[in-house]
């Protein structure tokens, strides 16, 4: 958790804004029997992270949340006890593993506002969910559509593990570039099924759909790629890691290219001059939807660090004094 704070401090100097969350994790980062140590560990790490003289010398925010047991565990109540009631400003986000329907939401919200002591926090604290189940994917549209609840991110592994062996467990993994047989989590009909059902329902309620991890460690190409393919053929918009040695290959897949980004900057500096009315670029009709479109990529290049073309640079100022 150290290393990956240091990681997100310096990448955030490096880019002019935060690329990437850190989560502290409460639940798998915990031994049995240690869990009320870990707790007091990740306030202690998410305090100081807000407290990083240099950012703050720059300007530049973070983002940092923290990861506590399911509902049900019986750690949870420990956990937001000592996580929310210690360390409330400086979250971004709580993230509840598990989660299977709406009322695990209400009593995650019911549990975490209530350990918020008084002056702590102007702000409701946003709820990121984990959704690990057949049974939870089914719900994900009531789930997503919860005006408290920010993202939602797939559990592959529960997932798959949740089938009791009905789903291979390559479905864990990324088949190779050169096979087409395997059927992998890009390819099981119900894995495949799941990730598109929780893409579809973070869209249709306007929160963020986040990828799950991809399990290589060393293979850059294959990190990068299953980014690829998450965001282009599945919807995401984040992709969580579990090293951070895939930081850097997820962020260049979700980044948009150079010809993306120039070819946005292009439209909207042309919607802007013509009041934005329809108009054509390059022999092709753009109306007001296209704008959104091609706006949306211009905010996702300057949230993923790059410089935006000069004509279209005021609408999105740098974040570094």
């Amino acid at each position: 958790m150290v290393k990956s704070l240091q990681l997100q401090a310096d990448m955030t100097l490096e880019f002019g804004v935060c690329v990437f969350d850190v989560t502290l994790d409460c639940e798998d980062g915990a031994p049995v029997g240690g869990e009320r140590d870990q707790a007091n560990l990740v306030v202690a790490l998410a305090n100081s992270a807000q407290a990083a003289p240099e950012l703050i010398a720059n300007g530049l925010t973070r983002r940092v949340g923290a990861r506590l047991h399911a509902v049900d565990h019986p750690a949870f109540a420990a956990d937001v006890g000592i996580v929310v009631g210690g360390a409330a400003r400086s979250l971004s986000y709580i993230m509840v593993p598990k989660v299977e329907s709406l009322a695990d939401v209400e009593t995650a919200l019911t549990a975490i506002d209530a350990a918020i002591q008084p002056g702590r926090r102007s702000e409701s604290l946003p709820l990121h969910v984990l959704i690990e189940s057949p049974a939870a994917a089914h719900r994900a549209f009531e789930i997503a559509a919860h005006p408290r609840v920010q993202s939602i991110s797939f559990g592959l592994m529960d997932f798959v593990s949740a089938h009791a062996g009905a789903i291979p467990h390559t479905a864990m993994g990324v088949r190779s570039a050169d096979d087409g047989e395997t059927l992998d989590q890009f390819h099981h009909p119900l894995v495949v099924r799941a990730k598109l059902d929780i893409a579809s329902a973070c869209h249709a309620a306007g929160k963020v759909p986040s990828h799950c991890v991809v399990t290589e460690l060393r293979d850059a190409g294959v990190i990068e790629r299953s980014a690829q393919t998450a965001a282009a053929a599945f919807g995401y918009t984040r992709m969580w890691s579990i090293h951070p040695s895939q930081i850097r290959p997820i962020l260049r897949a979700f980044t948009p290219s150079e010809a993306d980004i120039d070819l946005a900057a292009r439209i909207i500096e042309q919607a802007s001059l013509a009041e934005w009315a329809p108009l054509s670029v390059d022999g092709k009709l753009h109306d007001r939807a296209s704008f959104r479109y091609f706006w949306q990529v211009l905010e996702r290049a300057h949230q993923t660090g790059c410089t935006v073309p000069e004509p279209v640079r005021i609408y999105f100022p740098s974040r570094v004094h």
